[in-house]
């Protein structure tokens, strides 16, 4: 009687592709850079410098949308851009880099902020570090539970594009049960061999001081500006980080680390090609076994 049951459904009419391609180009991939950008990001380790905190292979998830806002602080450890890298003088130039294509992103630990004095001294032949925060008039030594307390030996890495590399290793276990790293007796010989070639150590002891081309560099002081940053990595023995290239610039802090997501074994995780989906591919029964089980989905101290 009313004519409800002459009503047609209508429909939406279809986007063409020009209409979709308009869309991915111009909005959606837009959208989604500014997000990865400026909201989160997603690190592998392709260096043992923050051992045993990070280790090699593994991914973590990091907050950079709070770094636009709040400081980072003392024992965070940050995600930046290469502080020894030389970046385009222009604005927009050196956005580029720092954002879009540029410098490799490198992972340290916050030791002093802005206005900070930071010291590096040696006791009973062992680096320590002292620090004077903003508006304290005395040094006082930093206790940091966080450093790798382990020695490192010298490894040989017959697939890796460094074929000397040195690795953390806890004395209480045989090189093939090691927790951190697989390894054993052959690459440690041969590592021994390449590292008396190079004129290296064969170990490194936890405590030792640390040489970058020949010269010591833990002793050091320095009065930090307001826009600058002394890090440092957790291994000390393996990183390269303030006391070798100064203090780190404001702006060059992209990201917090805050999550670890996946643990590997993985030695060759700096090509895009060995990404872990194509790791698992080459080696579908071996990748489960170097999985770190026990170091997955873990919050970052």
């Amino acid at each position: 009687m009313f004519g409800f049951g002459n009503r047609t459904k209508t429909e939406k009419p279809k986007k063409s592709f020009g209409s979709q391609l308009f869309e991915a180009v111009f909005i959606i991939l837009p959208i989604a850079f500014l997000i990865r950008t400026f909201g989160y990001g997603l690190y592998q380790v392709p260096t043992g410098s923050m051992e045993t905190t990070m280790l090699v292979g593994e991914r973590f998830f990091a907050d950079k949308f709070s770094v636009h806002f709040w400081p980072a602080k003392h024992g965070d450890i940050i995600s930046f851009n290469n502080a020894t890298f030389d970046y385009s003088k222009n604005k927009w130039g050196k956005l580029w880099q720092q954002y879009v294509w540029g410098p490799e992103n490198i992972t340290k630990r916050v030791i002093g902020m802005p206005g900070d004095s930071v010291k590096g001294v040696i006791e009973e032949g062992k680096p320590v570090i002292y620090l004077k925060k903003t508006g304290e008039t005395d040094f006082k030594k930093l206790e940091e539970p966080y450093l790798n307390k382990y020695p490192l030996v010298a490894i040989h890495q017959s697939n890796s594009n460094k074929p000397l590399t040195y690795k953390t290793f806890d004395p209480k276990f045989l090189p093939e049960n090691q927790p951190y790293y697989r390894m054993n007796h052959s690459e440690i010989q041969l590592g021994a061999k390449l590292a008396g070639f190079y004129g290296s150590p064969t170990v490194k002891e936890p405590g030792s001081l640390f040489k970058d081309t020949g010269k010591i560099v833990d002793t050091f002081e320095v009065t930090l500006a307001n826009d600058e940053y002394w890090v440092m990595g957790d291994n000390r023995l393996n990183s390269s980080d303030s006391r070798v290239w100064g203090p780190l610039k404001k702006d060059l802090i992209h990201g917090k680390i805050v999550y670890r997501l996946w643990s590997i074994d993985s030695d060759s995780n700096e090509a895009w090609w060995n990404f872990w989906i194509f790791d698992l591919i080459k080696h579908p029964i071996d990748f489960w076994k170097r999985v770190r089980w026990n170091r997955c989905f873990e919050v970052l101290r």
